[in-house]
């Protein structure tokens, strides 16, 4: 399975990603602090969640964590939810306490579950306040981090079945 991601324009990228799980699995996985934190952030570094309020108007606050010690804030705050389906949601790097760091661009995702076959297609549009932003995003790795983080929510949804069964 591959992440594909598309520049849909010049303000927004789009990205398909299937994975060989239930709709329930990856969607918690998607929705769940403690699975988020598990693979979330592209080795060797680590996510850790600082504080989670899964519903609209609800937050996720955490950072990624590098091996040195280094940590990068961001904070996630829910728009509209649909239960198992989507939900939609602003994304933005912070300080520690949780403020947007204006040096930053902010992103607002919507993110689509579906079942595909035997799988789970996860189809995600990111939307960019300008151009800039964008390429400043994909600049920083964001294309690279992303796939390896599809390649750790596999393991873990791949040790998720092998637990259930």
């Amino acid at each position: 399975m591959q992440t594909e991601i598309t520049q849909d324009g010049d303000r927004r990228l789009h990205i398909t990603r299937r994975f060989a799980a239930a709709p329930e699995a990856v969607w918690k996985a998607w929705t769940e602090s403690e699975l988020l934190e598990q693979w979330w952030a592209p080795r060797p570094w680590k996510a850790v969640t600082v504080a989670m309020d899964f519903r609209p108007g609800g937050a996720w606050r955490y950072y990624m964590e590098s091996p040195e010690g280094a940590r990068h804030y961001c904070r996630v705050d829910y728009e509209t939810i649909v239960a198992g389906e989507s939900f939609s949601a602003r994304d933005a790097f912070t300080d520690e306490h949780g403020h947007a760091a204006e040096a930053f661009p902010n992103m607002h995702w919507q993110n689509r579950f579906s079942a595909d076959g035997d799988g789970t297609l996860v189809t995600i549009d990111i939307d960019f306040a300008t151009p800039e932003s964008l390429q400043r995003i994909v600049e920083m790795g964001f294309k690279g981090g992303f796939t390896m983080a599809h390649g750790n929510l596999d393991e873990l949804l791949a040790k998720q079945a092998v637990a259930g069964s």
